[in-house]
């Protein structure tokens, strides 16, 4: 079922993703050489927990943490670890779900580690602005396809990179998974039409190899076995995601970080709306 959320809910969850770009934010200058992917945990527990919030993934159909943190060539859903040292020149994407006074919110993003490559960089920069090509067609009246046919274009038309089918966004509040599907492919024209109220996340994962085949691998560790994925080629994958709003003045981005670089047109203002 899909709901519509009301002006009361939508300010929730503008709340709750503040608090969760503000983590994104602080995570930037702990993030380098040397630190394991279970420091990124730890931080990211602290910093919400201290603001009133918690990591709502934590429990989520049995997860025991807060954070997933994949690594190079992880695509998503790997958990942390005290094992996992970051190197200079990896390339680290952080996926974490926030509940503020009970409203959710979902983001991830890809740093880099040190000084990475320009075929990095240029994987994460690709990354980045297809979920914002994404995330300008979930206008009123458009339909879900368009968000996943501007994606799919620009990644596999125009850079080659291979598009993650399998993985997919989502609709977001109550719960952390709601409908509809979101996916990062698709045709324009096509699916579910979009609505005022509906909140919902635009998430590409791309893998650098081309291949947008997922493998599953089950990662040992002291405290627990789990199934993460990860490229087949070997190649680094990036990821960004961001929970946004459909209103009738456009995608609003619930989760957007500090600094804007220029867009402004994606900040929410439901403050000054009425019910």
């Amino acid at each position: 079922m899909i709901t519509i959320k009301s002006l009361r809910e939508l300010q929730g969850m503008q709340a709750s993703g503040h608090l969760l770009a503000q983590m994104f934010e602080g995570l930037r200058p702990v993030i380098k050489p040397g630190i394991s992917t279970w420091e990124i945990e730890k931080f990211c527990q602290k910093f919400v927990k201290s603001r009133g919030g918690r990591l709502s993934e934590q429990g989520f159909e049995g997860y025991k943490y807060g954070t997933c943190i994949s690594v190079n060539d992880e695509i998503a859903h790997a958990i942390p670890r005290k094992n996992k040292i970051l190197n200079e020149g990896d390339i680290v994407s952080v996926d974490v779900t926030v509940n503020l006074n009970g409203y959710e919110s979902d983001s991830c993003t890809t740093y880099p580690v040190g000084k990475i490559s320009d075929a990095d960089q240029k994987l994460i920069e690709a990354t980045k602005k297809a979920m914002y090509l994404g995330i300008a067609q979930a206008k009123v009246g458009n339909r879900i396809g368009d968000i996943g046919h501007a994606i799919q274009n620009y990644l596999e038309v125009e850079h080659d990179y291979g598009d993650v089918r399998e993985l997919i966004g989502h609709g977001i509040q109550p719960s952390i998974h709601e409908d509809p599907e979101v996916p990062h492919w698709g045709k324009a024209g096509h699916g579910l039409r979009l609505r005022p109220g509906m909140t919902i996340t635009v998430e590409p994962m791309v893998e650098a190899g081309g291949d947008w085949h997922i493998d599953e691998h089950v990662v040992s560790d002291p405290n627990d076995d789990w199934v993460y994925y990860a490229t087949p080629d070997g190649s680094k994958a990036a990821q960004f995601e961001h929970t946004i709003a459909i209103t009738e003045d456009g995608p609003k981005i619930l989760t957007l970080q500090e600094p804007y670089d220029g867009l402004e047109e994606y900040i929410p203002h439901f403050d000054e709306q009425t019910d």
